[in-house]
């Protein structure tokens, strides 16, 4: 948040576009990276992103400043992505059954594939790739709502209340997400030990 954005807010409640133009330029780069650590996709993140930010231009008049607003804002981004997942999903589902039909294979290339550790050798970036392609898969695997909580908790350092409130759940549901978050990444890393 630069130091002009409080002055922004007011103006753009009152429906100044410039001012809300100020406030997406403040913050589009931090809600993207929110999208894309929800989503894992870069065409998904971008669509999150073009809905929240629309969404927030019709609810405007509605933040109240109990809130910062770009966690008002992180709170729209992270269901905007969770909703593209959902959408994605059920596209999947579809395409899969398609596909089935047709007897063809989903190629789509893994996103967490390049990773290494910093160590040059052969033996430290095959070590790095698997544990790379083993959290990759495993982060699919978890739920949407358990996959949003870990992300914001551990890539966003958010606080369990802005984490829950964006979610719509209470602290304690946001705990669980987390913690069985935690608990399937680390039971998927076990056997690389």
């Amino acid at each position: 948040m630069d130091g002009g954005e409080p002055q922004w807010i007011p103006r753009a409640r009152a429906g100044d576009e410039q001012a809300f133009r100020r406030l997406v330029e403040a913050n589009a780069r931090a809600v993207f990276q929110l999208c894309f650590r929800i989503t894992r996709d870069a065409a998904l993140a971008e669509d999150a992103v073009q809905e929240a930010f629309y969404k927030a231009w019709r609810a405007i008049g509605e933040f109240d400043g109990r809130a910062t607003f770009s966690t008002w804002l992180h709170r729209i981004a992270a269901n905007a992505a969770l909703e593209q997942l959902r959408r994605n999903a059920r596209h999947r589902r579809e395409l899969t059954d398609t596909l089935a039909d047709e007897g063809a294979e989903d190629t789509e290339p893994d996103f967490l594939a390049g990773l290494a550790d910093d160590a040059p050798g052969p033996e430290a970036q095959a070590s790095g790739t698997q544990i790379g392609q083993r959290i990759g898969l495993h982060l699919d695997r978890l739920s949407p709502a358990e996959r949003a909580a870990f992300v914001m908790r551990h890539c966003e350092g958010e606080r369990l209340e802005s984490i829950a409130a964006a979610l719509s759940m209470n602290t304690g549901q946001c705990k669980q997400a987390i913690f069985r978050a935690v608990r399937k990444l680390r039971g998927a890393l076990e056997p690389l030990r």
